[in-house]
């Protein structure tokens, strides 16, 4: 005959381990929605050159992966489902971006707290930040011409580096599809930076003819 009392407390045990569990992923979840939005606006304050803000903002992130760690560290399960990498991903993606625009010194993923394939897609990530930069100076009229090119070449090494990655996805969480796009952004910035450096030298000799002509008039 079937226990029914046994089984009973068979299934409160696994209900107060799944409870737990439930638990714990809420409250992984909404941290890692905070740290998102707080890595989002973290990349907003470098865009507009608010450096100590974005210190201010990373710091405080970091804060909320560690807890985010310590919250899900008892249930891999949960831990590895997905959303946790993202929001480890948004936050290296950051930390990186600041570290390239205000000259920190390169942050690891030990450092950060961060697992590393999410770090990996975080520094893949911030090269679409660099890309954005690049393009916000061209339309600014390129005052720093020898910086934009610095911010191309760290696209280039990035993506040279992160191709060397060769395993499955299993372990690099897809890394593939990050290096895939990342070809293709730095080709286009590339292209653009190229056109953006050849106009300038035109408008430069024309100027400079035109100069030379007036005074020639004047003369």
């Amino acid at each position: 005959m079937f226990q029914m009392d046994r089984f009973r407390e068979i299934c409160e045990t696994i209900r107060g381990q799944f409870d737990e569990k439930d638990a714990a992923r809420e409250k992984g979840l909404a941290l890692s929605r905070e740290v998102v939005r707080n890595s989002a606006n973290a990349i907003r304050a470098i865009h507009r050159g608010q450096f100590d803000e974005a210190r201010r903002l990373i710091a405080a992130t970091h804060g909320l992966v560690r807890e985010a760690n310590a919250v899900l560290a008892d249930f891999p399960d949960v831990m590895f489902a997905g959303f946790l990498h993202d929001a480890q991903k948004e936050f290296a993606e950051a930390a990186i971006f600041l570290s390239v625009v205000a000259g920190d010194a390169l942050p690891d993923p030990d450092a950060l707290d961060v697992q590393y394939p999410a770090y990996l897609h975080g520094v893949g990530d911030a090269t679409g930040e660099m890309r954005r930069l690049i393009l916000d100076r061209i339309r600014a009229g390129m005052p720093a011409v020898a910086e934009t090119e610095e911010l191309l070449n760290a696209m280039d090494e990035i993506y040279f580096e992160l191709i060397t990655f060769d395993y499955p996805a299993a372990i690099t969480a897809g890394l593939r599809r990050i290096t895939d796009v990342l070809r293709g952004t730095t080709e286009r910035t590339r292209g653009d930076l190229s056109l953006a450096i050849s106009q300038q030298t035109v408008q430069a000799a024309i100027q400079d003819a035109r100069a030379a002509l007036e005074r020639r008039e004047q003369g």
